[in-house]
């Protein structure tokens, strides 16, 4: 989903007026649908769910927040003396998006993509135990979760208690971790 997201926001932050307008319109009205509705849909429509199934489906429907941050610092650094440079001496698109472009905004992005870990353990452990992502058969937070509805019924708590602290301490974790990355990466540019 990152690398989605870059290359469409780099796209939309190079492009004309006309057709950055036309690719944020896109991109606001993906937004609009509740992403883990998205999930669900595009999940019905290919079918039986599968690990490749569900990764590709939440990468290809969390690109868009991180896009948007894209284009905005695309927009302010296109125009640079370093990225005039490389376009007069030749370079393509593809070299000034990943040599020149993609280091200057890597910051920026840093956080979301961490928040974007997250929030796809949070999609896939939904999916699983509302019982459309992956089959019983395969471990996940989810599927343990899902099964230990069953063991509530006869007073064994403790199995839906296990896993359910284990996705919550995981997921402080990544966000402490994003937290962490955030603030290190603002000190670094205010002592620039």
């Amino acid at each position: 989903s990152t690398v989605l997201a870059i290359v469409f926001g780099a796209v939309s932050g190079c492009a004309p007026e006309w057709v950055d307008s036309l690719l944020m319109r896109f991109t606001e009205i993906f937004l609009s649908i509740p992403n883990l509705l998205l999930v669900i849909l595009l999940q019905a429509v290919l079918g039986k769910a599968s690990i490749f199934s569900i990764s590709f489906i939440i990468g290809i429907t969390s690109w868009p927040s991180i896009a948007k941050v894209v284009r905005t610092e695309v927009k302010q650094i296109r125009n640079s003396g370093y990225v005039i440079a490389a376009r007069c001496m030749g370079g393509s698109f593809r070299h000034v998006l990943w040599k020149h472009l993609t280091p200057n905004f890597a910051s920026s992005i840093m956080f979301m993509v961490v928040m974007n870990i997250r929030s796809a353990i949070v999609e896939e452990s939904t999916l699983s135990f509302i019982g459309i992502g992956l089959p019983l058969e395969v471990i996940s937070w989810g599927s343990m979760l899902s099964l230990s509805e069953k063991a509530l019924l006869t007073g064994a708590w403790w199995i839906i208690l296990i896993p359910g602290v284990f996705l919550v301490v995981t997921l402080l974790c990544i966000t402490s971790i994003g937290d962490w990355i955030r603030k290190k990466l603002n000190k670094q540019e205010s002592n620039l």
